[in-house]
């Protein structure tokens, strides 16, 4: 998770179908604004707290990885299924219970007693936040129309990138001061907030879908997205890829083509229905979305981690490292919107990751001794200046790239895809974090040369599989494919 999630799934709160008006719905925009804000905080505050929780619980690397993965895998996994779970059980009802597990686990990371039992409180937030985002959402959607659904949903975005730049700010404060336990408290007084809005403002749901739940599929890909996450992370780390590493990846695989075979025969009732990959431009999107966001994943828990371990940085000031790319992101990309609303998006989004790219390389200039202003801002300031290009025009594309009855679920799972590339990128970084000393040095610009040659990737394939028609607005009697 990182700030800039909140731009990613904008498109589920602007697929939603307008329901009976709120009598309050300035309450309702701030209820969904607290409760998404508990995952950009926590998935942001998290990244600058992994050097005290390696003291603090006794965690190796490959525990670290899990620090932040054991939240991002249900989170990747079940954002579909929370979504469906409520237009089934009703989303106002779905938002209250994900916002009080999420409150509740929260309260058990600060309490832990150690690791194992922070890792299952970890594993439940990330379950409450695949039920409160899609439903907080959808409630954000459907309680705003017209343009007062886009002065709505910028709103949300904006509080939502505030929130999760300042997050790791304040988690930094707090573990400078001595507990990385009071970071999680920092989610209570959201939760409770959200929940009484919520409660109070927010509409009853009037009709509820009866299909049944895709359980299975659920199940399937939690448990196929887990075993490779664990395969990847036991791969990366010092022992490589063991046999039980070896076997863990097989097993996923199977467990992964079986998930979308249930999805096959599910059709239009799957959590992920496959026909939306008839779209040619969707399939690039998707790609894309797993690519650019998983790079930019990695580089949320390895600068901070490397600030703080190498160059000796205070939490405060590892925290406040990328304070600057939300900041640029905000303002940018409403521009980088009205340009790619002229020319198309597949322009912009083949060349910001390409800036994206160049950012990283940047990096290499960074060493135990980083000035921030001299070397560590320019590196942020051109990833900024290339996510702006990418990040607006890509909301747009997805809900395009798409038929009518394809939008939600097509916006769903590319906010899932966005996690899934974070976590796969955590899981990937084994050695940079088991490295110390010179060693670590070396692996943070190995970890910036690979993040780069993944930016490149994911511009060759928005450039190499969106049709090149797009680069043209749509008429008014035509959809962009």
């Amino acid at each position: 998770m990182s700030v800039i999630h909140p731009y990613c799934d904008t498109a589920a709160a602007r697929c939603a179908i307008p329901a009976p008006a709120a009598a309050h719905p300035r309450l309702v925009l701030a209820a969904t604004i607290l409760a998404s804000a508990l995952a950009f905080v926590d998935g942001s505050v998290v990244n600058v707290a992994l050097p005290s929780l390696s003291q603090g619980l006794g965690a190796d690397p490959g525990a670290l990885q899990w620090v932040v993965n054991a939240y991002l895998l249900p989170l990747s996994a079940l954002l579909l299924l929370g979504g469906a779970a409520g237009d089934h059980f009703g989303r106002r009802r779905l938002l209250i219970l994900g916002t009080a597990l999420f409150a509740l686990a929260s309260l058990g990371c600060a309490l832990s007693p150690g690791l194992p039992a922070f890792l299952g409180c970890r594993l439940f937030q990330g379950i409450g936040a695949a039920l409160l985002m899609p439903n907080s959402l959808a409630i954000l959607g459907q309680t705003f129309s017209g343009e007062s659904k886009g002065r709505a949903i910028g709103i949300w975005a904006a509080a939502g990138a505030a929130m999760g730049a300042a997050g790791p700010v304040i988690g930094g404060w707090l573990i400078d001061l001595g507990s990385w336990r009071a970071i999680f408290l920092l989610n209570l007084p959201l939760a409770l907030g959200a929940i009484a809005l919520a409660w109070l403002h927010v509409p009853r749901d009037a009709k509820r879908n009866k299909f049944p739940l895709d359980a299975l599929g659920g199940a399937l890909a939690t448990i196929g997205l887990a075993a490779l996450t664990w395969a990847l992370t036991i791969g990366s780390g010092s022992g490589g890829w063991t046999p039980a590493a070896v076997i863990a990846a097989i097993a996923s695989a199977g467990l992964l083509l079986l998930f979308l075979q249930v999805e096959k025969r599910r059709r239009e009732q799957a959590m992920m229905p496959l026909g939306m990959f008839a779209s040619r431009g969707f399939l690039g999107l998707t790609i894309f979305t797993f690519l650019l966001y998983g790079a930019l994943g990695g580089l949320f828990v390895i600068v901070p981690y490397f600030l703080i371990k190498a160059a000796g940085y205070s939490g405060t000031s590892a925290g406040a490292a990328l304070l600057p790319l939300p900041l640029i992101l905000t303002v940018t990309s409403p521009l980088a919107g009205a340009l790619a609303g002229r020319i198309g998006p597949r322009l912009p989004l083949a060349g910001g990751p390409l800036v994206v790219a160049a950012g990283f390389l940047l990096a290499l200039r960074i060493d135990m001794n980083a000035n921030y202003w001299i070397d560590v801002l320019p590196m942020i300031f051109v990833i900024a200046v290339g996510m702006s290009a990418a990040v607006a025009p890509l909301t747009t594309a997805v809900l395009t790239s798409v038929d009518a009855r394809h939008t939600g679920s097509a916006s769903g799972l590319n906010s899932a895809v966005a996690r899934g590339g974070g976590m796969f990128a955590t899981a990937s970084l084994g050695s940079f974090l088991a490295a110390t000393g010179p060693e670590l040095l070396s692996a943070f610009h190995a970890a910036m040369i690979v993040g780069a040659a993944t930016c490149a990737a994911a511009s060759l394939s928005a450039f190499g599989l969106l049709d090149r028609q797009v680069n043209a607005p749509p008429s008014r009697n035509t959809h962009a494919s």
